[in-house]
């Protein structure tokens, strides 16, 4: 059953949504990247897999209903069990719970054609009717754009901070900073930006080079008064490990920070 709190508003006017009495969860941070193509699901994969890492219990909530990636990059397969009432997320070989679309279909290549509100209708469910059990830390993958899906993430649950993920381009700084506004006009905290796909490495001489030109990143963050958090290179180690289901594999150093960047915890 979905329980709302009046007191506790999104922007928009919008209540915050609860989760079930049998989950407990103490923060949530969300990435979120404005476009496709820029490798949202793989940091949320490994941002998870980091806060992991550290000892603490994860979660993720892949929202990106009519793409959902999450399963296929950490190996799993078996649909969610249900205690009769709610669904039971999915653990990873590292422990990460997950709850995503794919683990519903058939098949894991069949599509989701859906309008909108019954797309956002399923990412609240996907908070308030799973048994999550006791959470440190809900990773949740919105999907590209800010469109119904993001905003009914960021509107309806207590998002404590953002991730936005962008890649070395002009361009996609430019549709980035869609997000970021959007993030802003809503009044959620952004913890900072990562850049992807920044460098490759030659296999042969072992030189890095942009392959996509000088990384406008940086730039970005630095004219909004945004965190640059960091740079992920084209490595073809972490595409054979997602390939492979075992992204969760993959150590990135500054994604084990993010927590000291939350703002402080409020209660839910």
């Amino acid at each position: 059953m979905t329980q709302m709190i009046d007191a506790q508003k999104a922007a928009g006017g919008m209540p915050k949504l609860l989760v079930s009495e049998h989950s407990r969860i103490r923060r949530i941070i969300a990435v979120m990247s404005g476009k496709g193509g820029v490798g949202k699901s793989t940091v949320t994969t490994l941002l998870a897999a980091a806060l992991r890492h550290d000892g603490h219990r994860v979660g993720i909530l892949d929202a990106d209903i009519t793409g959902p990636s999450i399963p296929k990059l950490l190996g799993l397969r078996h649909k969610p069990a249900s205690d009769g009432d709610l669904l039971l997320p999915s653990l990873s070989q590292s422990g990460i719970r997950v709850m995503s679309m794919n683990l519903l279909l058939p098949h894991d290549s069949d599509p989701v054609i859906w309008r909108g509100p019954l797309v956002a209708r399923a990412v609240q469910q996907f908070y308030t009717d799973v048994s999550w059990g006791e959470i440190d830390y809900l990773v949740v993958d919105l999907p590209p754009g800010t469109g119904d899906s993001p905003l009914t993430v960021l509107q309806s649950l207590p998002v404590d901070g953002l991730v936005v993920v962008s890649s070395p381009q002009d361009l996609a700084a430019m549709v980035v900073m869609k997000a970021v506004k959007m993030a802003q006009k809503l009044e959620i905290p952004i913890i900072g930006v990562v850049e992807n796909m920044s460098s490759v490495k030659c296999p042969y001489c072992g030189e890095s080079f942009s392959l996509f030109g000088e990384g406008q990143t940086r730039r970005m963050c630095s004219e909004h008064g945004l965190r640059f958090l960091g740079v992920l290179p084209l490595d073809p180690l972490l595409a054979k490990l997602c390939d492979q289901g075992l992204a969760d594999q993959y150590d990135v150093a500054f994604l084990h920070g993010i927590p000291e960047l939350l703002p402080p915890c409020t209660e839910r």
